[in-house]
């Protein structure tokens, strides 16, 4: 997302998220012994330093985002094999890092979560809109705002009571995963760099016109290469979770889909493939509509085929209504 925005592309984040995985892992070996918390540390540093490398290399030199991202693939691949060696896997014996995915809160610490979650949504989102109001400048009504708060309070009673019913098959399994939680996190922090920072407006203005940008006294390289650290610092979170589900990491990870799938998901919630509009929220959506087409077609049965034609199909009437609401927007918005 912090790429597209930017009207860029970053095609090694699948082998960057696998090459985070890889770090941990081997750093939480018992043979190692680092703790699980620094081992994650590491992992998110070298993720955030490959795309402060490689944002260096297309904003300093000028070289294709396109270009300089698919040797990262190519290459984070191979340093990933080469780490993992002639064994071509390594498990994760770390109770904690393994929880991250696995791991469950009880189902009443999955109210509490929620509700305190909702309502320092609703502070917040109440707070900015009647400034907004009282300081005269364009704001939604104060129906419209409780209408937004009451959303979020059934959005994540829904979550809680989906989440706390058992979906077990061998023994019971119950309670909001930590991942949840995670995911909520991630998507908080950035939702705030991206609407609150001038780092996020920086970005949103470089991807909508770049020219303007720069005239208007941003630094375009130093703003461009913290989006690629961004990207980069994202996959490796991504990384960490994949390897706690799987608990080991592998040859076997492929990134070339990972990529596709984190592309279809930022276009398909919302991100323009153009730059400047796109929220940190669409990521999710996009993701949340991907994974409902893999495990709803999956629990209906349909091949693998169907699954792949479906959301190619999802991705391509995404793309086009971004392309056709550009192509109506008035020239300079």
């Amino acid at each position: 997302m912090f790429a597209l925005l930017l009207g860029e592309i970053d095609l090694s984040i699948g082998f960057v998220a696998g090459l985070a995985a890889v770090v941990m892992a081997e750093l939480a070996r018992p043979t190692v012994g680092w703790p699980w918390w620094a081992a994650i540390a590491a992992a998110l540093v070298v993720s955030a330093l490959i795309g402060l490398v490689q944002g260096t290399l297309i904003t300093r030199i000028g070289l294709p985002s396109f270009v300089v991202t698919l040797a990262g693939l190519l290459f984070w691949q191979g340093v990933m094999l080469w780490i993992l060696g002639s064994g071509g896997s390594v498990l994760i014996q770390d109770s904690t890092i393994n929880d991250l995915s696995s791991g469950v809160l009880t189902k009443l610490a999955g109210w509490v979560v929620m509700l305190v979650v909702v309502t320092v949504f609703a502070v917040l989102t109440w707070r900015r809109d009647a400034h907004r109001r009282d300081s005269g400048l364009v704001a939604p009504p104060p129906a419209l705002t409780v209408a937004k708060i009451g959303g979020g309070l059934v959005g994540g009673v829904v979550l809680v009571v989906l989440t706390n019913a058992d979906r077990g098959v061998l023994v019971p399994v119950y309670g909001m995963p930590w991942v949840v939680l995670l995911v909520f996190a991630v998507l908080a922090v950035w939702t705030y760099v991206l609407g609150r920072r001038r780092f996020g407006l920086y970005v949103y203005a470089i991807g909508g016109n770049a020219e303007a940008a720069r005239r208007a006294g941003i630094n375009l390289p130093r703003v461009r290469t913290l989006a690629f650290m961004c990207a980069s610092l994202t996959a490796g979170i991504g990384g960490v979770v994949y390897a706690s589900r799987l608990r080991s990491i592998s040859t076997a990870l492929d990134g070339g889909t990972l990529v596709l799938y984190s592309v279809a998901a930022a276009v398909i919630g919302g991100t323009s493939l153009f730059g400047g509009r796109g929220k940190a929220l669409h990521g999710v959506l996009g993701g949340v509509v991907i994974a409902a087409i893999d495990n709803g077609m999956g629990l209906l049965g349909f091949s693998a085929a169907a699954k792949y034609v479906v959301t190619a199909l999802v991705l391509l009437v995404a793309v086009t209504i971004d392309a056709v609401a550009r192509r109506n927007r008035p020239a300079g918005t």
